[in-house]
């Protein structure tokens, strides 16, 4: 979902030039080279993105113990545009990227669209055939509940429109029988999911078609300096490039993989010094509960509260790069960190 309409609908050319960092640029030491280097209002604009991966996490999640009807879908909806309109506020000082603001808002518009649909069915048919059935209590429950956290764990690392919608589609018709209890709860499920999934599959073949036409495949990985490394540490997906000195130049997996990695490094001591070519602010998500104490280093940007979980809540933080490490091992959740 992320990138979504980056590589596949809007074809508009970058026009952000990156601002001096808040730290100002270095005037001596390692630095990551300026092709590898990226704007740093990107950690910013790509939490709407990330909500967007957030969000059908949490309904991955509901799906294990309770019906899709349940799942806030209109208020998910006031949640993606909320953050946004913090985003633009955040980024006033920073060049203004048409393209990124252009897909951001196509993509929040299509999401706004799809998820009134769907709210808009399962409080209308979804919650009658409920009232017939339990949660779960169908073939067609328990594959679309699979489907929903196979599909998140996909576009965590992967463009949705390369998920195998049709391969679920099949599944659906080949390996859940037609008959069996919950007989109206079956076929109204099998109604849905046909629609639902056989649209996605075709739009998704079209925007891929479109992508590999029109764009370059995406950079994969995020390269840093860091300072402290030891010598003997070893992290899948990680590999250094070069050293000066004390600091050490290292490329690192992007998206999900990045904090999975800046985990491990800064949980070994490793302090990092630039990122993408940035040494100012990024952003950093955790969900805890409300009253969790947040980093003394960070300033909060944006709080949203976890709708299906009462009394959690996701805290979006900004913290410096070179505290970033401090947050990181300080033993509260990391949901993701947003490496521009």
């Amino acid at each position: 979902m992320r990138r979504l309409l980056r590589y596949g609908l809007v074809a508009l050319a970058l026009a952000a030039s990156a601002r001096a960092d808040t730290d100002g640029p270095a005037r001596h030491g390692l630095r990551v080279p300026a092709a590898d280097a990226r704007a740093p209002a990107q950690t910013y604009l790509t939490y709407p993105e990330w909500f967007l991966v957030f969000s059908p996490a949490e309904y991955a999640a509901l799906l294990r113990t309770d019906s899709p009807s349940a799942f806030p879908w209109f208020a998910h909806i006031g949640q993606f545009w909320s953050a946004y309109g913090q985003v633009i506020d955040a980024t006033r000082g920073y060049p203004f990227n048409r393209e990124y603001h252009t897909m951001i808002v196509v993509i929040g518009s299509s999401t706004t669209v799809e998820y009134g649909l769907e709210g808009a069915y399962e409080t209308l048919v979804g919650r009658l055939t409920e009232l017939t059935a339990p949660p779960n209590a169908t073939p067609e429950d328990r594959l679309a509940a699979r489907e929903a956290q196979d599909y998140v764990d996909f576009i965590r690392v992967r463009p949705w429109y390369e998920f195998d919608f049709a391969a679920r589609l099949k599944a659906l018709w080949t390996e859940t029988p037609p008959g069996g209890p919950h007989l109206l709860r079956k076929w109204e499920r099998r109604y849905l999911l046909t629609s639902e999934w056989g649209a996605k599959a075709i739009y998704g073949w079209l925007i891929g078609k479109a992508t590999h036409a029109t764009f370059e495949a995406p950079r994969e990985t995020t390269l840093a300096v860091v300072r402290d490394l030891p010598p003997e540490l070893a992290i899948p997906g990680v590999r250094r490039l070069g050293a000066e000195g004390d600091m050490v130049l290292l490329e690192l997996p992007r998206y999900q993989g990045f904090t999975g990695a800046a985990t491990t490094l800064a949980r070994h001591g490793v302090r990092f010094v630039e990122i993408a070519g940035n040494r100012g602010p990024i952003l950093v998500s955790r969900v805890a509960p409300t009253t969790a104490p947040m980093p003394p280093s960070a300033r909060v940007l944006i709080r949203q509260p976890i709708l299906s979980h009462p009394g959690l809540q996701r805290w979006v933080f900004e913290v410096p790069v070179a505290k970033l490490s401090g947050v990181l091992s300080d033993g509260g959740p990391v949901e993701h960190v947003f490496d521009y």
